[in-house]
């Protein structure tokens, strides 16, 4: 049997997509797009690394200004197309670039580096020397052991079924729209330069319609089957729409401090997954603005600090209580290193008790220097436990459960009724009261987990009252929150008009619809509502566990809804003589290593529960979650409602 790819191994294919960069930023300012930035952020070393290695200056692209040097390092995420051609453009022909190196995904159509060479001459003017380098590995954010995201991708989302939509057999590449199409096969060659890097040999399974498209073109993509001839390391990978199971997406299931901290401090600008750490306690700077940027952010990401690591891999592993108590034993063994005055105190560790050791650090600038990274983590962790969001939490966490037992007992509409009552106007909400954008992620969880509805004059009626309540809620606010500004398409209270506020809903009100209908082509996994009994109380039961639990049952039964995508004619003959013959046909069990697809983003509880079961059912057996984005509940309801999912942007 082959051997499990190490956790180093994914480590150093992150780091080997940057070593063309590295090999070239010498005496020049590189510039970097948005997906870029966050993986170098979390995998690279941060722009230090690229410092380090000569380069003048890191910029971003679109960029505001000129080079203002001769040298460029152009770095982007996927092919030279759209607004990122537009972008480089901009940077050469502002007239002072003479040397022009572009670093970038999967080739354009029909083009090659002569070919990209050629175009970036023509942008630079006469006597411009230019030279494309098609990447190895594509630029991953390893934000944990077990998870990495491609930042490229993170507004790729499975379309909705709308009514009477076809079943995902009868879904193919050529029925996407052309920018999905894109994205699908940009993934598919990221997929295969990252299973060549690790020396991966891979059956493909989906489990969804997306994923099945995915699946089939991975399976059936030229180099990829040229690579899995010579590739020695088996391994599954498994597809899963994100789109059939959105209640574990807008969920407040899982005690995890990384999903909290996550979810309530500000995203880092241009970056979707890290957050801003207010470091003002670390400094004489005296103020209570929360806003005030004088004093730079910390962040999340420390890649070059392994204390600092170690405790982040706590935050996504352990449960919060534990997470908190291994926070102070990492503060303690720092402060005794550095000989700090530390008062030790027994019980349960407080975010005030946290935030006085933080102090000690503050005025000794050698200690600061060395614990940098883990002061960063405890400064967040202390700043999400006293956040009023945090609180909040514990109250949907209870509004959810209530929502699983009434679902159980009653129909829609009655539900409906009783989320009505709690619709309250800007201008009538206490802070425990639910906002606008709280509503749209509580009807997200509700319509997701009853699956399909009985529709009727019945179900249309509370629906009305919901949405008017809900407009008149949106045209209250004074200013709209961003999350509704990019649903309403209006920047400002004074652009809002009930009319808009209305087509935004109704548009929201008919994509529940189809999230209600997601799993009806399913026989295995159609629900993930477990009505409970006497005895028991009821429960939700996630999609991505049931398809775990399935992958890692000992009996090996036929999968029913994971569908197994065949890669030529051996699969194909196999699959048809397991007809009336004892052949065994592939299982995603099988391998040592198991790789799991979120497609259309994952949450940390998800990638913790992938981990925990994989372990007890099957100890031996690696585990590796890939997705496009880390969801918290907002960001969630933002990719179904306020982006176009057909259309994920694939430039800047």
């Amino acid at each position: 049997m082959a051997v499990p790819v190490p956790v180093p191994e994914l480590r150093r294919a992150c780091r080997q997509a940057w070593e063309p960069v590295l090999a070239r930023a010498r005496r020049a300012v590189v510039f970097l797009d948005a997906a870029c930035a966050e993986a170098l952020h979390w995998g690279g070393g941060g722009a230090g690394e690229l410092l380090a290695a000569g380069a003048l200056a890191v910029r971003a692209l679109p960029a505001e200004a000129g080079a203002g040097a001769p040298r460029v390092v152009c770095v982007v995420s996927g092919a030279l197309r759209g607004g990122t051609a537009a972008a480089v453009r901009g940077v050469l022909g502002r007239g002072a670039v003479r040397h022009c190196v572009l670093v970038c995904g999967g080739e354009a159509e029909g083009e090659g580096p002569a070919e990209l060479e050629e175009t970036l001459r023509r942008w630079m003017g006469e006597g411009g020397h230019a030279e494309a380098v098609l990447r190895g590995p594509p630029l991953l954010a390893p934000v944990s052991a077990e998870l990495c995201l491609l930042p490229a991708l993170a507004t790729l989302s499975p379309p909705l079924p709308g009514p009477g939509a076809p079943g995902p057999a009868e879904v193919g590449l050529g029925a996407l729209p052309a920018e999905l199409r894109a994205a699908v096969r940009g993934l598919v060659g990221d997929l295969d330069a990252l299973f060549a890097a690790l020396g991966l040999r891979e059956e493909s399974f989906a489990v969804g319609a997306l994923s099945r498209v995915l699946a089939t073109e991975l399976a059936s993509y030229a180099p990829a089957r040229n690579r899995r001839r010579v590739a020695t390391n088996k391994a599954s990978i498994v597809f899963v729409d994100r789109t059939l199971d959105l209640a574990g997406a807008v969920g407040h299931h899982g005690d995890s401090l990384a999903e909290k901290i996550l979810s309530v401090l500000p995203k880092l600008p241009g970056h979707k997954t890290d957050v801003m750490v207010n470091m003002v306690e670390l400094t004489a700077l005296q103020t209570t603005d929360e806003t005030c940027d004088i004093i730079a952010p910390g962040c999340l990401a420390q890649p070059n600090d392994p204390a600092a690591k170690a405790l982040w891999e706590s935050f996504m592993n352990l449960k919060q209580k534990e997470a908190v108590m291994e926070a102070r034993r990492h503060l303690v063994e720092a402060a005794s290193r550095e000989n700090l005055p530390l008062k030790m105190s027994m019980g349960e560790v407080t975010p005030e008790q946290l935030s006085s050791y933080v102090q000690l650090f503050r005025n000794n600038l050698k200690a600061l220097e060395n614990h940098c990274g883990l002061l960063q983590l405890v400064l967040a962790m202390v700043q999400t436990l006293k956040h009023p969001q945090t609180s909040k939490w514990d109250n949907f966490l209870a509004f959810e459960r209530l929502l699983l037992q009434t679902v159980g007992e009653s129909e829609m509409p009655s539900v409906l009724n009783q989320l009505l009552a709690m619709i309250k106007s800007c201008n009538e909400r206490t802070k425990d009261d639910y906002t606008c954008e709280d509503f749209l992620v509580l009807l997200v969880y509700m319509y997701s987990v009853v699956g399909e509805i009985r529709s009727g004059k019945e179900l249309d009626t509370a629906e009305e009252k919901v949405k008017k309540a809900l407009v008149k809620a949106i045209c209250d606010e004074p200013e709209p929150s961003l999350l509704l500004q990019k649903i309403t398409g209006c920047d400002s209270s004074l652009n809002l008009t009930s009319q808009k506020a209305t087509d935004a809903v109704d548009s929201i009100f008919r994509s529940l619809r189809d999230i209600a209908r997601a799993r009806m082509h399913m026989k295995q996994f159609n629900s993930i509502h477990n009505p409970g009994s006497n005895t028991h109380q009821a429960s939700y039961k996630p999609l991505l566990k049931q398809v775990v639990e399935e992958i890692c049952n000992p009996d090996r039964p036929d999968p029913v809804d994971i569908e197994h995508v065949s890669s030529g004619l051996t699969d194909l003959l196999k699959t048809g003589f397991s007809m009336f013959m004892k052949v065994n046909r592939p299982h995603p069990g099988d391998h040592p290593l198991l790789i799991i697809f979120m497609v259309g983003g994952v949450t940390v509880s998800e990638v913790k529960m992938v981990k925990d079961l994989v372990a007890t059912r099957k100890p031996g057996t690696q585990v590796i979650v890939l997705s496009s984005a880390l969801l918290t509940p907002h960001s969630a309801v933002e990719l179904l409602f306020a982006t176009d999912r057909l259309q994920p942007d694939t430039n800047i």
